[in-house]
């Protein structure tokens, strides 16, 4: 009896194969073949899931956002019952650094997509769609820190939500250069978080008695 294959699983095989190779050495030298050899399958499986670069390199980035996404539900999920919005951005954050060497390997495969998507219109138009759903999150958190308080009522959410966005971004470049250290790079944040909400909480109104 021939052995099932689980297709799904051997798109992820293929898709992690694609990260390490763009971690290593970018995408434009990337071909099928070499896809194919790092995830230790023949060309022609590889090309009964992928026709082309193009739609390799586009589902690889998809499945790369959703563990991203994956693992910061996983980090909010873990912290208190009702954790504040300052709270989860910070996890939020952390996860997006390079800390370790498994975020270092996506973090070189994201910049390895910018650079591809720069003149690439067809994969820039996917990569695109994700900046504003993140924005969108964190502005959602800064409002929210703003109803409770902690955050100044004239800082604009969706200005600051992409200024962090980008604080990352910059910080990623000198983490990979080894110009910062994780733990500098995570005191950043916590600097910036800390000028960002800077004001205590409102305390709850009491609850009035029953009856």
């Amino acid at each position: 009896m021939p052995k099932r294959v689980d297709h799904e699983a051997r798109r992820r095989q293929i898709a992690s194969a694609v990260w390490r190779l763009a971690s290593t050495r970018g995408l434009d030298g990337v071909g099928l073949r070499d896809v194919a050899a790092e995830a230790g399958i023949s060309l022609g499986q590889l090309q009964h899931y992928f026709s082309s670069k193009n739609e390799l390199f586009t589902f690889a980035l998809k499945h790369m956002e959703q563990l991203a996404t994956n693992r910061i539900t996983e980090r909010v999920q873990a912290l208190s019952a009702t954790p504040s919005p300052r709270l989860v951005l910070r996890e939020c954050l952390a996860e997006m650094l390079a800390l370790d060497d498994n975020s270092r390997t996506g973090v070189l495969a994201q910049i390895a997509y910018f650079v591809r998507a720069i003149h690439d219109e067809q994969l820039r138009g996917y990569a695109q769609q994700g900046t504003p759903e993140l924005r969108r999150f964190f502005a959602g958190l800064l409002r929210e820190g703003v109803a409770r308080g902690e955050v100044p009522a004239d800082r604009d959410p969706d200005s600051e939500a992409m200024l962090l966005i980008g604080l990352i971004d910059g910080l990623n470049s000198y983490l990979l250069l080894g110009v910062h250290t994780a733990e500098q790079a995570l005191r950043l944040v916590d600097y910036h978080l800390a000028n960002l909400f800077s004001r205590a909480p409102r305390p709850r109104p009491a609850e009035e008695p029953a009856g």
